[in-house]
């Protein structure tokens, strides 16, 4: 879809209030294009007021739409964090998960105003680009998609930000470039994702980044931290006694995971696209939450049933992360991972101490398949080592007759 194909329509864009956000804005505008802006509040942790998205994009003259998102994206952490939904590396895609959450709620929003075009302003060289188009054409099918930095005469008529900015002062809207920053940011409750400029050289060090969620492990504090974290069927429910829903457990363990370095991570992903890209992580409640489900999970899955919820757990990812967020399959695995962690439930006593989490103690797991006298090394009234035996005798005759087959051949 190109620029000239917008004429005379309305176009729903999906905005931030920066200076990508403004050009388009005008741009569209220019053209008797009758726009609307809309952003979602995901509780961006590098946003002292949301509002503020609101004030920047006024100068464009089209409205702003802010869209309350931040129970749907606290329920959307917690289900990734039953799932331990890590992608490439084990970093927590903050990223992937919130464009799910964001695209259907700005649809939701955009059709309540009979907007049926949405326009993003996703770079056509990453991942962002297909979570937006996929997602509006899976909850919306009847909308189309316009991306503006895929528009041929639109890169060549803005090929930086500096032309950018000399098209919005035409208008006397404000348009500071300040200096080249080291890295671009996304963030939303779950994390945030820094990736680009200084990041792109794997010359460069993760630590040029400046935590915006706490602070790097080295400057955490000297003494470990402890903390008791409650959880019913696999959802943290109670933080240090203290009841929570699952925003106010994200904020509070955001806090606390932050503050102790917690969550920060840095991957060589793989993109949907094929390329690879360099990114450094901060996600520190969404770590800390799912480090305390994880020590449950030990307890109360067997070995098959674990097995099954890491394929599950890597499938749910992918999924996410290829913008399939609400495809059949990824329905499916969410389902088996809900009955996997039906009976995670359970008490978990961890410390932190800059960066690491450790394991200090649990109990109230009704679920718990571990039985200390069957694992004692000691005399107890657990398991007869005696009765082992038979078993013993079993897998050797398989191992015999592989051996007599020469299949072991050169190894002894």
């Amino acid at each position: 879809m190109k620029l000239s194909n917008l004429k005379g329509k309305t176009v729903g864009v999906c905005v931030s209030g920066g200076l990508d956000s403004k050009t388009v804005t005008k741009r569209l505008m220019e053209e008797d294009i009758n726009v609307i802006c809309f952003s979602a509040d995901l509780a961006q942790p590098d946003e002292d007021d949301i509002k503020n998205v609101i004030r920047k994009m006024e100068p464009c003259g089209a409205e702003t739409v802010l869209v309350d998102l931040k129970t749907e994206m606290a329920e959307a952490c917690f289900a990734a964090i039953k799932a331990n939904a890590t992608y490439d590396g084990g970093y927590w895609n903050t990223t992937g998960i919130a464009r799910a959450v964001t695209v259907q709620g700005l649809v939701k929003a955009m059709k309540a105003r009979d907007v049926n075009i949405l326009a993003h302003g996703a770079t056509g060289r990453g991942n962002d680009q297909m979570r937006f188009e996929r997602y509006t054409r899976s909850l919306a099918p009847e909308m189309e998609v316009y991306a503006p930095w895929r528009d041929a005469d639109l890169l060549e008529q803005f090929p930086g930000r500096s032309e950018m900015a000399d098209y919005l002062a035409q208008f006397d809207i404000p348009a500071v470039i300040g200096m080249k920053k080291k890295y671009s940011t996304d963030a939303n409750l779950a994390g945030l994702s820094h990736e680009a400029e200084d990041l792109e050289s794997l010359e460069t060090s993760m630590l040029i980044v400046e935590p915006t969620m706490g602070v790097w492990p080295q400057d955490a504090p000297d003494a470990i931290e402890e903390v008791t974290i409650d959880y019913v069927a696999g959802e943290a429910v109670a933080f240090n006694g203290e009841t929570l829903n699952p925003f106010d457990m994200m904020t509070h363990a955001n806090t606390v995971g932050g503050r102790n370095g917690i969550g920060m991570s840095n991957a060589l992903e793989n993109r949907i696209i094929g390329t690879k890209s360099r990114g450094v992580y901060e996600a520190p409640g969404m770590e800390l939450l799912s480090q305390g489900l994880q020590n449950i999970l030990q307890a109360t899955l067997d070995r098959r049933a674990t097995a099954l919820y890491d394929s599950l757990s890597k499938t749910i990812s992918d999924q996410f992360y290829d913008g399939r967020g609400f495809d059949i399959a990824t329905k499916a695995a969410v389902e088996g991972v809900n009955v996997l962690t039906a009976s995670a439930t359970g008490s978990v006593k961890l410390g932190l101490y800059k960066g690491n989490v450790f394991f200090l103690s649990m109990g109230n797991i009704g679920a718990s398949l571990y039985n200390e006298e069957d694992s004692s090394m000691e005399a107890s009234d657990g398991l007869n080592p005696e009765s082992s035996q038979g078993y013993a005798d079993i897998l050797s005759v398989e191992a015999c007759a592989l051996a007599k087959a020469g299949q072991f051949k050169g190894d002894s």
